[in-house]
């Protein structure tokens, strides 16, 4: 059976899937390389969010942790806007 991620721990391993986000190489052209492209981004930041979406409501996690948690949350949407636009701005130069 597999170990239980503290809270720290998840909200850890959700920046980590940002980071990859950014990382994943985006395409030359606009056909169905960026739909590609673009899928894969929304999967790491799922992946983010899935991981800490659940911290806010645990009873036994510090107001620190949860606050860290939902900021994390609250950025996710300005993430994807930011590295998909960056994405296209290559895309058009």
């Amino acid at each position: 059976m597999s170990r239980l991620l503290t809270p720290t721990q998840r909200i850890a391993k959700a920046r980590q899937f940002i980071q990859q986000a950014r990382e994943i190489p985006a395409p030359d052209s606009a056909g169905w390389e960026f739909f590609s492209y673009t899928a894969q981004v929304k999967d790491a930041l799922k992946k983010a969010f899935e991981l800490v979406k659940l911290i806010q409501y645990s009873p036994s996690t510090l107001p620190e942790v949860k606050a860290e948690a939902r900021a994390l949350i609250d950025s996710l949407p300005a993430v994807e806007k930011e590295i998909i636009q960056a994405a296209k701005q290559r895309g058009e130069n």
